[in-house]
């Protein structure tokens, strides 16, 4: 994409199947980033977001973007691969560990994590015309974010789909079919 980009201006978006998208988000971060000078607050994400950024990229995911204190990343894309959603399960699993050591060090003067992960199919493509933009798009974007936002503290929240693909390779624990916001009732699992 980036070539054709530099030689047309543009550059197509391209369908991916058989990907798993990985969104986390920091629990009470406005009341967390009240307790936190300026730099203090840019200095933790900054920490966070850079171990974030080395989790992922150890376990082949690409990072798609931060959004506040949101994170973005997918694995199976722009080359498939087979175990996309293990590879976002064991770089979720490791997230959650280093924001949980994080916590344990600096209490109150860092974050607290929730995740959320679907697996399904999206459209990629680069947006914009002075700062451009690499994004994805579509229902599996969508959803995985509803898993985020129906996670809890400390927790890694997958989907039935992604469920499916990984129940043979890590604990799982059901919780039910949960109201999620424009989605109606999903089926969710905790992994342990």
């Amino acid at each position: 994409m980036a070539a054709e980009l530099k030689q047309t201006g543009t550059a197509k978006a391209k369908y991916f199947d058989n990907v798993t998208v990985l969104f986390t988000d920091f629990v009470n971060f406005t009341q967390t980033s009240e307790q936190m000078a300026p730099q203090e607050l840019i200095d933790e994400l900054h920490t966070c977001f850079k171990a974030f950024d080395e989790i992922i990229t150890r376990h082949n995911i690409e990072k798609i973007k931060t959004i506040g204190d949101a994170y973005l990343a997918i694995s199976g894309l722009p080359k498939p691969d087979p175990k996309h959603a293990e590879n976002v399960v064991n770089a979720a699993l490791e997230i959650r560990n280093f924001i949980a050591n994080r916590h344990k060090e600096k209490g109150d003067k860092t974050f607290r994590v929730r995740i959320g992960i679907h697996t399904g199919n999206v459209i990629a493509g680069i947006v914009g015309a002075t700062k451009f933009a690499y994004d994805i798009w579509g229902d599996t974007v969508n959803t995985a974010a509803r898993m985020e936002e129906s996670s809890a503290e400390g927790k890694i929240n997958i989907s039935q789909t992604t469920y499916n693909l990984v129940k043979d390779k890590f604990e799982c624990t059901y919780r039910g079919d949960i109201e999620a916001k424009n989605k109606g009732k999903l089926s969710m699992f905790f992994v342990s």
